[in-house]
């Protein structure tokens, strides 16, 4: 990382920056210390004194400030101003993008494939802001125009976790804008760099763009207590939540008792079925990606592997030779599959889970810390594969971690039981042959995921299609489709233009 001074300084960023950023000014705070390190190494990127509650509540009152002159900009323009940041974007790629690698750890393909996501989700954004769409009703009243319009709704809250640090932040910012509405973000304090970064790459196309107030985006570095500023705010009228289950939990209950909006995306616990007539090269090539891509750290990550009795030996026995020679290291360095894992905790939970899974009759292949051939001062892991009973208790959590539990089925109906038998419900992939499973599997007694996939992997999912799931996942939905309503409001418009007063149902009330 002998060039992360210029990387930072690029990105207009140092590495002491300020934890508290409006607009286009940053401001010191009094929280306590925070020392960000790269997973690759340990060694140190920043030093920064973090934000506090107080912090948060100085960037939601800019916010909402801001909010009430970018409300009433055409939707169109808003959309430009998304354009422009998706082009600049491009431009920031590779610099962001290493960035993205030293702090959480991803390869450059993956840290890369992140920001393209970002600038995907701008292109989106842009088309949709002219096609905000509402809808003309049928009145029962002669004379009468009924209507539904969207209104922006108002500042919004994204609270993001360490695996995605700059797209989901985008996911949200990108549509937030286009639809009226200034951000303040809470990123993760592992990852608060590409934050800023991200920060400081809007700003350069906003402090250009005469219509766009400065504090359309704002992002408060902090622990918790800051979390739950952003959550408790009366002033921002929706907060997305992406992290566990049991910070989802807390997010929706401070929405829920201020009767805000929450859009959560949770814990995942993928499942993959492979059946008698699937293509097992295929399938093999999807399972490896899908299981230790991004070191197992993915909401979307497969974590349980549902195979026919008649080809679990055969499946097995080639994912141990792929898991034993997979690329573990460095993950700025060609050829490099998988990284760190993003700090030692980390490690000890996948430790910790394989011992569980040991005591519940599982048989485990691979897992462990790796020390050679990689940098000091990471955390390295060995993929794991672990044979196991589906009734076993470990199968209803998931680790953040590359684990891969195998389980078996003999029909296709105890395939499916077995995949939405867990508390989570995010993504799921069958791979076969059959139309008939396919469509079973993608039908309403099937698969009870928010993503169903056939023939690819529970990874990889584009902005096109809404992303998010069902049960402790959250329920909430990220691009694509009408995720756009989210962040506007609806407002139902009755026009009477006669000179007559009829009252709807036939109502008469005559003074």
């Amino acid at each position: 990382m002998s060039d992360l001074a210029s990387t930072l300084a690029t990105l207009g960023l140092s590495a002491n920056p300020d934890a508290l950023a409006i607009g286009h000014e940053t401001f010191g705070t009094s929280g306590s210390e925070l020392t960000v390190t790269s997973p690759i190494d340990g060694s140190t990127l920043a030093t920064m004194k973090m934000a506090t509650p107080d912090d948060a509540n100085k960037a939601i009152a800019a916010a909402k400030e801001a909010f009430t002159a970018w409300r009433t900009v055409p939707a169109p323009r808003r959309g430009e101003l998304v354009r422009q940041f998706g082009n600049r974007l491009r431009e920031h790629k590779k610099t962001l993008g290493a960035l993205v690698s030293w702090e959480v750890g991803k390869i450059t393909a993956e840290a890369e494939g992140e920001v393209q996501e970002m600038i995907d989700i701008c292109d989106f954004a842009v088309g949709l802001s002219r096609q905000l769409y509402g809808l003309s009703i049928q009145s029962e009243r002669p004379g009468h125009r009924l209507t539904e319009q969207w209104h922006p709704l108002g500042p919004i809250g994204v609270i993001t976790a360490f695996n995605f640090p700059v797209a989901v932040w985008a996911w949200n910012a990108a549509l937030a804008l286009v639809c009226g509405d200034p951000v303040v973000l809470k990123p993760s304090e592992k990852a608060p760099l590409c934050a800023l970064a991200c920060h400081n790459i809007l700003m350069e196309v906003i402090r250009d763009f005469d219509e766009a107030p400065a504090a359309l985006s704002s992002v408060v570095i902090g622990m918790r207590d800051v979390g739950e500023a952003v959550a408790g705010s009366k002033d921002l009228p929706l907060v997305s939540a992406t992290g566990s289950v049991p910070m989802g939990k807390a997010v929706g209950q401070a929405v829920g008792a201020r009767l805000g909006r929450s859009l959560l995306e949770l814990g995942g616990n993928n499942a993959m079925i492979v059946t008698e007539s699937a293509d097992l090269d295929l399938a093999v090539r999807a399972i490896t990606f899908s299981a230790v891509g991004t070191t197992g750290q993915r909401c979307t990550t497969l974590r349980r592997l549902i195979v026919h009795e008649s080809l679990k030996d055969e499946l097995v026995a080639k994912l141990k030779k792929i898991f034993e020679t997979v690329a573990i290291g460095d993950p700025t360095r060609d050829g490099v599959l998988i990284g760190p894992l993003i700090d030692e905790a980390a490690g000890d939970a996948m430790d910790k889970a394989l011992e569980e899974a040991k005591k519940q009759g599982g048989e485990v292949f691979g897992g462990g810390r790796l020390t050679e051939g990689v940098p000091a001062g990471g955390t390295y892991v060995k993929p794991a594969i672990v044979e196991i009973d589906a009734s076993a208790p470990i199968l209803q959590q998931e680790t953040f971690a590359p684990i891969l539990y195998v389980l078996t089925y003999t029909d296709i109906d105890q395939a499916i039981s077995i995949q939405n038998d867990v508390p989570q419900g995010l993504s799921s992939a069958i791979f076969t042959g059959s139309v008939l499973d396919a469509e079973t599997f993608c039908g309403p007694a099937g698969s009870d995921c928010g993503i169903a996939n056939v023939n690819i992997g529970t990874s990889g999912a584009e902005i096109g299609g809404a992303f998010g799931g069902e049960k402790e996942t959250g329920g909430g939905r990220e691009s694509g489709s009408d995720a756009w309503k989210n962040y506007m409001r609806r407002a139902t418009n009755t026009v009477n233009y006669t000179t007559q007063l009829p009252l709807a149902q036939g109502i008469t009330f005559d003074v």
